[in-house]
């Protein structure tokens, strides 16, 4: 590639204006401007009025500008075009082509079936001899469907293509900024952030960097999401005051925002009442706390009239609480949702509760336990807009745990599953570590056994009137977003995935291949593509194969939770134990003679994981303690195991930067700089890994390699 065509494909894969004049191009991640090259080049009309048509008129128009197409806002003359984009309640058009598409899209519909209705975010596309239309009842509609054109390039004007209708499964896909508006003295601008600083706060303060935002709305709504909390749910004093006196900064985000159709959430701390409002007690049943709390929230609403509501981590690492006032997680989470629910908001009460001073030489207190504990005899207790957010494993967004059993044991509530894509104990974006097949497994489980309902299903709710899927995001003012660049397809797969859940997480993966490196911007498509696959598809597995063995988990360095430390945790607070000793490894948590956790499931899970011969390998030290010889079902011993996985995912890191180093030429210089320098630090972390976990392996079991490799 020579110089000149390197500045061309820079141009290709930036926003187009820098933020400020002398600052770098942000990365434009899965929305290059080449990806809207097929539409771009083409005759297009956008029907139908409102400021989400708005923001479709817009995207369409500077797409044609670039690329030479023509576009049309609701003429009143008569005009052909190659694609349409209608509300299908708007008026009718003198087009005699507009007409004959928006009726082609009609029967389609019609034929379809479920009543023809496609919801506030749902859209048809459909062709009409050599029109192709999207059609939506709703201005919300329209911008995805705008979305799914940019992704189907050409394809979307394949006059062979059938009629497709796409409504989302979950009406809720947000995500959680754990943005701190004033630097933590700890964990600094954002808590678990590792693509550099907020796009939000900057020391105390707004960034100020608008057009970022907007550029990060973009974003998200080509994946989906329509929902963003922007502030920790740690709540410290400066982000407390985002409720009152700073509200106006709220705002700011929000109109930002609003175009895209982004609703803004706010954490909020429970002893805000006292914190804020000088009042003696927090106390949810209190009349003056509740009139406080309602007072409060018209001014929000006042301000922010689609504002979505508040987020709470309460009674949980030191943040306050009802426990406080004799008070439960019902009576806390009821007085928001009182003072929210005149006005349309949700209030999202996580399920992170348990207690962080737990005594390590006592194994009858399991931290796995908590959340179910806490939560599961308060079900029915909430009201209708109480969405209890629950991890979706019963820990901390380890590698491997199982599904958390609170998904199935509160039918009577609003459920939202919670995700991190933020890589807090998957590499933290210094590792290639896709987390869609992880995902994806999580959403099909079903926690009543193999024939009933899935996780999915419990997020989605009866007629879509679940918690839907929320996640701590991973996004910074880093200009790759994420740090790692190939870290941005786990932000896309999580709005793709919550969009749809069953849908298969390679196509996921390969739709935002094609789009961030769209194959008219690269020199080799075939060979980008292939690359990127091998090296990204099997990651996450890679990763928890030179990590924490057989679902154990944590065996990370306190603090930051990044590179091995086998007893890091094992003699804290924290309940995170492995319990490894020179006879086995792994936590008892059966009834029979354990901490009891395998009663929470439903009858099917609880018999499977309480059984040796039963539990998933994979699982197997989560649920049980057994000797390192045991044998597991592959046949292989745990001790084996062990020594196997962590030089095979060495073994296989070094295969990803091998196969990373032939795209050398191939995409932007830049993005290819930035991986190579994240592959060597996941080759040199891998192996640190591998040998720190086989030598204390080795020397707590004595049991050598049955290969002969070198174990220190």
């Amino acid at each position: 590639m020579n110089a000149d065509e390197s500045v061309h494909l820079e141009q290709l894969m930036f926003v187009d204006d820098p933020m400020e004049p002398n600052e770098p191009r942000v990365h434009a991640a899965w929305l290059p401007p080449e990806a809207f090259r097929s539409l771009g080049a083409r005759r297009v009309l956008v029907h139908g009025d409102g400021l989400l048509v708005d923001t479709v008129l817009h995207e369409v128009s500077r797409a044609c500008a670039r690329y030479g197409g023509r576009v049309w806002h609701s003429p009143s003359w008569d005009v052909d075009v190659d694609l349409v984009f209608a509300l299908r309640g708007a008026d009718e058009l003198p087009s005699s082509v507009v007409r004959a598409a928006r009726s082609a899209g009609e029967s389609a519909l019609a034929e379809i079936g479920d009543g023809g209705s496609l919801g506030d975010e749902g859209f048809l596309l459909a062709r009409d001899g050599d029109v192709t239309v999207v059609l939506a009842d709703a201005p919300a509609g329209l911008l995805y469907g705008l979305f799914h054109v940019v992704r189907l390039c050409a394809a979307a004007f394949d006059p062979e293509r059938p009629p497709e209708r796409h409504r989302p499964a979950l009406h809720r896909r947000m995500l959680d900024h754990w943005d701190n508006v004033a630097v933590h003295p700890v964990m600094g601008q954002v808590e678990r952030g590792y693509a550099g600083g907020s796009i939000f706060w900057r020391d105390g303060r707004p960034c100020g960097d608008l057009a970022r935002i907007r550029e990060y709305g973009r974003l998200l709504a080509a994946s989906g999401v329509n929902a963003i909390s922007v502030n920790n749910v740690n709540v410290a004093r400066t982000e407390a005051l985002l409720l009152t006196d700073r509200l106006g900064d709220v705002a700011e985000i929000a109109d930002v925002l609003r175009p895209y159709h982004i609703r803004v959430h706010l954490s909020v701390t429970f002893a805000a009442p006292v914190v804020l409002g000088g009042l003696s007690t927090a106390d949810p049943l209190d009349e003056g706390v509740r009139a406080w709390w309602a007072a409060t929230t018209r001014t929000v609403y006042d301000r922010i009239p689609d504002f979505g509501g508040y987020v709470v981590k309460a009674d949980s690492e030191g943040q306050p609480g009802p426990f406080t006032y004799g008070r439960d997680h019902a009576d806390g989470a009821n007085m928001l949702a009182e003072a929210l629910a005149p006005l349309g908001g949700v209030v999202h009460w996580r399920a992170f509760v348990y207690n962080h001073h737990q005594d390590w030489r006592d194994r009858s207190t399991d931290r796995a336990r908590a959340a179910y504990d806490h939560f599961a005899p308060l079900d029915g207790r909430f009201r209708t807009n109480v969405v209890v957010q629950v991890k979706f494993g019963p820990v901390d967004f380890q590698t491997r745990e199982p599904v958390s059993p609170v998904i199935a044991a509160m039918p009577a509530t609003r459920i939202a599953v919670e995700l991190q894509v933020t890589q807090e104990y998957t590499g933290q974006q210094r590792h290639v570590c896709h987390l869609g097949p992880w995902w994806s497994e999580v959403l099909r489980f079903a926690p009543w056994g193999p024939d009933g309902r899935a996780v999915a299903d419990v997020a989605a709710g009866e007629s879509g009137a679940g918690g839907g899927l929320v996640a701590v995001a991973n996004v910074g003012d880093d200009l790759f977003w994420t740090g790692h660049p190939l870290a941005q397809a786990n932000l896309y797969t999580f709005g793709r995935l919550a969009w749809d859940p069953r849908r298969d997480p390679t196509a996921v993966l390969d739709e935002w291949i094609t789009l961030t490196f769209p194959p008219s911007a690269t020199a080799d498509p075939d060979l980008v593509r292939r690359t990127l696959h091998e090296i990204m598809d099997d990651s996450w597995r890679t990763y928890e194969r030179y990590t924490a063995p057989l679902g154990v988990g944590f065996m990370v360095n306190p603090g930051d939770h990044y590179g091995p430390g086998v007893d890091g945790y094992e003699y804290t607070r924290w309940g995170t134990y492995h319990f490894a000793d020179r006879d086995g490894v792994g936590v008892d948590r059966t009834r029979a003679s354990g901490t009891g956790f395998t009663g929470q499931y439903p009858p099917y899970w609880a018999q499977v994981y309480e059984s040796l011969e039963t539990c998933p390998d994979e699982l197997l030290l989560f649920f049980h303690h057994v000797p390192y010889g045991h044998v597991l079902h592959s046949g292989s011993t745990v001790i084996q195991h062990i020594y196997d996985t962590h030089f095979a995912g060495v073994e296989e890191v070094t295969a990803m930067r091998r196969r990373w180093r032939t795209l050398n030429g191939m995409i932007d210089p830049a993005v290819y700089e930035r991986v190579a320098e994240r592959l060597d630090e996941q080759v040199r972390c891998a192996t640190e890994w591998r040998d720190q976990i086989n030598t204390y392996f080795y020397r707590k079991s004595g049991m050598l390699d049955e290969r002969g490799r070198d174990i220190y």
